[in-house]
């Protein structure tokens, strides 16, 4: 096992008290997140987002992506269920990390989409692996999930590592006037579904 559990706390929110549970990938030398409520090793589909992180969306509130509004509404859903997850994943900026983020921000500055900014700095348009879920999926004994997500690859990841997604909810939150070539370029590069 190469993601291994660490340790657990109580996490409270404005959405609720979470349970926080912290892992360390010994692979990829990163430490994640999951963030729980309610029973969920009961065999019960478990409502789940997989959650990359974005501090200027996350924690700095940017306006320049849907990513922050993406995990409000998540956490949001789970405290209205009273059961479910967020995996929160260390690989910032689709992988790239945070100063190529801001290389790619400048970038977009000067007019390029998000893809052509990572690819001019000699990244791929998403570099981010879920391979470390399964290991944090099976700690706490989740086998199936109802993925929120907007993204299909992250839906055929979970099932290629054996976790079955019985559901997709779309997560269509946080467009604003910053906003709109950058979902407009998931849809039409990266194949996110909006509408859908």
């Amino acid at each position: 096992m190469s993601t291994s559990h660490v340790s657990s706390s109580l996490l409270p929110t404005p959405y609720g008290t979470f349970d926080m549970h912290g892992f360390v990938d010994s692979e990829m030398g990163k430490e994640h997140l999951v963030l729980s409520m309610g029973v969920l090793n009961d065999g019960a589909t478990v409502l789940t987002r997989l959650h990359s992180e974005c501090l200027t969306g996350d924690a700095l509130f940017s306006l320049r992506c849907d990513c922050g509004s993406q995990l409000q509404e998540a956490l949001k859903r789970i405290a209205k269920e009273g059961r479910g997850v967020v995996l929160y994943l260390r690989q910032e900026g689709r992988g790239i990390g945070l100063l190529n983020k801001i290389k790619a921000y400048n970038l977009q500055d000067q007019g390029a989409d998000t893809v052509e900014a990572n690819q001019r700095l000699g990244f791929d348009a998403d570099l981010r692996h879920y391979d470390m879920t399964k290991d944090m999926l099976d700690h706490l004994g989740i086998k199936e999930v109802i993925l929120m997500t907007n993204n299909p690859k992250k839906i055929k990841a979970l099932t290629d590592l054996g976790i079955v997604v019985t559901q997709r909810q779309a997560i269509e939150v946080g467009e604003n006037s910053h906003n709109t070539d950058y979902l407009a370029t998931k849809a039409s590069k990266l194949d996110h579904l909006f509408g859908q």
